[in-house]
């Protein structure tokens, strides 16, 4: 019994020595030479819009919230300017993702408020796509009244509330 036993063991032993045998090593051949001179690079190095980073780096970026006056969704010019810097941004990054998150004040219903909040994504997400954003890469989300920046009520607090957030989820 021992001996059948030493003797699988040997057996399974050169088995795994002949599979652990190192593998000859191929002649390569070389790839062929480019002839044509790699693209030129369009943006300076220290302005890559297509490296998450740029997220924290360039100041348009960093702007994530855009702001609606009283009981409407139109996106107001300063925040065009916010919205085409994050369409740039979503371009040239094509796997990057967003979420808009539309908000409004406490006046109006609850119904209400949340489809404002609803159409001021709406008019976030249909300006970044003017822009040059996919569809693909937006969500909306309409949150009303119920996550309000400040909770007082007056209207230099409205104003605060009345607003879209951009959050990426996915740089």
């Amino acid at each position: 019994m021992n001996v059948a036993i030493r003797i699988s063991l040997a057996a399974l032993l050169a088995l795994g020595l002949v599979a652990c045998k190192k593998k000859t090593v191929r002649d390569e051949v070389e790839p062929p030479v480019q002839t044509t001179p790699p693209a030129a690079q369009t943006t300076p190095a220290g302005d890559d819009w297509s490296d998450p980073s740029a997220l924290d780096r360039i100041p348009c970026l960093r702007q994530r919230v855009v702001y609606f006056d009283f009981d409407q969704a139109n996106v107001r010019s300063e925040a065009q300017e916010i919205l085409s810097c994050h369409a740039r941004y979503l371009s040239n990054r094509s796997m990057a993702r967003v979420t808009l998150e539309g908000h409004a004040d406490e006046r109006g219903s609850r119904e209400y408020n949340l489809g404002l909040g609803e159409r001021r994504g709406n008019a976030a997400r249909d300006a970044l796509t003017v822009a040059g954003a996919s569809s693909g890469q937006l969500t909306v989300v309409s949150y009303g009244e119920e996550r309000p920046t400040c909770t007082m009520s007056d209207e230099s607090c409205w104003q605060q509330n009345r607003r879209v957030e951009i959050v990426y989820t996915v740089r």
